[in-house]
């Protein structure tokens, strides 16, 4: 028997749902994606096409999930279940489970590397080491990935096993001041370093004449990975929300909050970057091969490595944390599991599931799909397969299934600051739809035929 939705915990406060939904948002995507993403897409003009995309894309598609989880108090699935009961759209919210399922599983990976670095830190960063030689030595090694993976995952359950407000509320409550104090610390350092102006101007001044379709392709697919959109977590978190939430408001706060932290990580990076003549388009190498040898090289350049690698921990935990509370609240809502027994379970799963990207670097090298190794491959199907389908899928139901005028309905059924006005149906029915398809188009035209 499925448990009486009188029993569902709701967030204590507004801000704690806040910070929860902009934790879930504020993650690898802002501090580590978004800066490499921004340094090979030539800088400005794809900070500038970033921003429209969050405006055109993002904040429709917050909206748009946040009021289905409020409306049904349910997990993806049992959402679509109850806005189109004996139909097959659930199915959409079983691929947002999926999709939070696998991203998880190499999301730890990657969140294990900066534990590994923030330990690193601690003992030094050597000037003029071979920092793409060391990069390449730890994540051939296995033992150490596989631990720093298993603590990260553990780290992640112990949250989610303590529940909404004990467990997600009270621990975002706590790092994402934490965060924001750090990045602030790193971006007054980072823009007083002697040559950092060509760094401010490579992030602020615009050259379009680098702008092409992957550009725009790129901006579209980073506002929706950084948003936590079309993988299930904004549904489940609004699913946790009040009957008497605003909804304009709230997906406006948490929109602001991840954009606003995302630029701040291109203050804290570029103009060091530049001012240790160091190259802004090195790829997702950025993080964790250029960044140490600028930190190396700074005064104090230990303490805000340390200070940086802390930062990209906590910001990773923050999104880990929506993202396994996606697969853990489907269990418990529609199996009627346990929490606790859900979130040790499903870590373990994902933990396991995590191990062969890890082993993909090391006594699997060699192995490709379409020329990407474990790691990518695991990232191509669900950053670019599963997480923009859902996204469409679930704004096609919205905008023509449910109908956009009755989802716009129910999110302005408590008032606030901001209404969900007319503007909010040809997006969501037309703009988004397209610029998603256009982003998988593009996607499976590179990987399988360009």
């Amino acid at each position: 028997m499925k448990k009486d939705l009188q029993q569902r915990e709701h967030w204590s406060t507004r801000l704690g749902f806040i910070l929860a939904a902009a934790g879930s948002a504020v993650g690898l995507g802002n501090i580590w994606r978004f800066p490499y993403v921004t340094g090979t897409q030539g800088g400005a003009a794809f900070l500038l096409i970033y921003l429209i995309a969050i405006i055109l894309i993002g904040y429709p598609v917050m909206v748009t999930e946040m009021t289905m989880g409020k409306v049904t108090q349910r997990n993806p699935v049992g959402a679509f279940k109850k806005l189109a009961e004996d139909t097959s759209w659930y199915l959409v919210g079983g691929l947002g489970v999926l999709t939070g399922f696998v991203i998880l599983s190499f999301y730890s990976v990657v969140a294990g590397w900066s534990l590994h670095y923030m330990v690193e830190s601690i003992t030094g960063l050597a000037a003029g080491a071979d920092y793409e030689a060391l990069f390449g030595e730890h994540i051939s090694s296995v033992g150490l990935p596989i631990f720093y993976h298993a603590i990260f995952m553990f780290m992640t359950a112990a949250v989610i096993a303590a529940g909404v407000v004990k467990g997600i509320q009270k621990a975002v409550k706590t790092l994402m001041p934490i965060l924001f104090v750090l990045l602030v610390i790193l971006i007054f350092r980072s823009v007083t370093l002697e040559g950092a102006a060509e760094g401010l101007s490579f992030y602020l001044a615009p050259d379009f004449g680098e702008v092409g379709i992957g550009t725009l392709n790129d901006a579209i697919g980073q506002a929706f990975f950084t948003l936590s959109l079309g993988m299930g977590a904004i549904i489940t978190y609004g699913s946790y929300l009040s009957k008497d939430e605003n909804i304009g408001d709230n997906a406006a706060w948490v929109v602001g909050l991840d954009t606003l932290i995302a630029i701040m990580a291109g203050f804290a990076i570029f103009p060091a970057v530049f001012a240790l003549g160091l190259d802004p388009a090195t790829g997702p190498g950025l993080t964790f091969v250029t960044l140490p040898a600028v930190f190396s090289e700074m005064p104090l350049g230990s303490f805000f490595g340390f200070v940086f690698f802390v930062m990209l921990s906590i910001s990773a935990l923050t999104s880990s944390i929506s993202l396994l509370e996606v697969v853990v609240a489907w269990i418990v809502d529609e199996h009627n599991w346990a929490r606790k027994k859900a979130a040790i379970f499903m870590g373990v799963v994902i933990f396991l599931t995590g191990i062969p990207p890890v082993l993909g670097y090391g006594p699997w090298d060699g192995f490709e799909f379409f020329g990407m190794d474990i790691l990518d491959t695991y990232d191509f199907f669900a950053d670019s397969i599963f997480l923009p389908l859902g996204g469409l899928l679930t704004a096609v139901f919205a905008g023509h299934v449910y109908t956009a005028r009755k989802l716009r309905d129910k999110a302005n059924e408590v008032e606030g600051k901001i209404f969900v006005g007319d503007w909010f149906d040809p997006l969501i029915k037309y703009v988004v739809p397209i610029a998603i398809a256009v982003i998988i188009s593009v996607n499976l035209y590179t990987v399988f035929i360009g």
